[in-house]
C-alpha cells in the first residue's frame, strides 16, 4: 500500500508543479504537505481512522483544482478514481476515497461525516491558518486568481473563507482547540480588529 500512495503522491507533485497551475509555485510545500502533517497528528487522537484512507484523501482533496482550475469538483470525481486504479489501488478503495472527498466537498454536516473525512477536512481548514497559505492568495489574488480585486475586497473575501473553514471544515473538537487563537489572528489580519489590543 505505502507504494501506491508515494506514487500518488509523487503523481500529484509534478502535476502541482505544473506552471499552468496557478498555485505552482508554492501548492505542494505549503498546503498539501502541512494538511498531511495535521491529518497525522490527529491519526494519534482517532487511531480508529484508516491511516492509509486518510493520506490517500490528503494528496486527492485538491486533485481536482491542480488539474483544472475551474472545474475542480467534477474533475476529481472524474480523474481521481482512474489515476488511483492505474496506480494499483483497489477499485473499492478508490472509490471510497473519491466518495470521501465529496462528502468533504459537500462543506454539509461534516460533523458527522466519517472519522477520516473529518480528520481530512479538519486538517485542510486549519492548514489555511498555517504558513503563508492566505498571504499567497493575496498576493496572486489581486492579478491571478481574482484579478481586479482591491485588497480591500480580498480582505473581506478572506474573513469569509476563514469563517467558512472554522465553521463547516473544523470539526474536530483537537484542531478547534489548537488552532482557535490562529483563527483569532487570521481574522484580524483580515480586518475584524479587536475594541483594544492590551487589554
Amino acid at each position: 500500500m505505502q507504494n501506491r500512495i508515494a506514487a500518488f503522491k509523487q503523481h500529484v507533485r509534478a502535476e502541482a508543479a505544473n506552471p499552468d497551475f496557478v498555485h505552482h509555485k508554492w501548492f505542494v510545500q505549503w498546503h498539501l504537505e502541512i494538511v498531511e502533517r495535521i491529518a497525522k497528528e490527529l491519526l494519534e487522537v482517532y487511531p480508529q481512522a484508516d491511516p492509509d484512507l486518510v493520506e490517500v484523501m490528503v494528496w486527492l482533496h485538491d486533485y481536482g483544482k491542480i488539474l483544472d482550475f475551474a472545474n475542480e469538483y467534477t474533475k476529481t470525481l472524474e480523474a481521481g478514481p482512474p489515476k488511483l486504479v492505474e496506480l494499483g489501488f483497489d477499485p473499492s478503495f478508490a472509490q471510497k476515497a473519491t466518495d470521501y472527498i465529496e462528502i468533504l466537498d459537500s462543506k454539509t454536516d461534516i460533523d458527522k461525516a466519517p472519522i477520516e473525512v473529518q480528520i481530512v477536512s479538519s486538517a485542510d481548514g486549519c492548514s489555511h491558518m498555517v504558513g503563508p497559505f492566505m498571504f499567497t492568495i493575496w498576493h496572486e489574488g489581486t492579478d491571478k486568481t481574482f484579478p481586479g480585486k482591491t485588497m480591500e475586497e480580498l480582505m473581506v473575501m478572506n474573513k469569509a473563507k476563514s469563517e467558512k473553514d472554522w465553521n463547516k471544515k473544523v470539526t474536530l473538537p483537537e484542531a478547534r482547540v489548537a488552532f482557535e487563537k490562529r483563527h483569532k489572528h487570521l481574522l484580524e489580519i483580515a480586518g475584524e480588529l479587536p475594541e483594544r489590543f492590551l487589554i
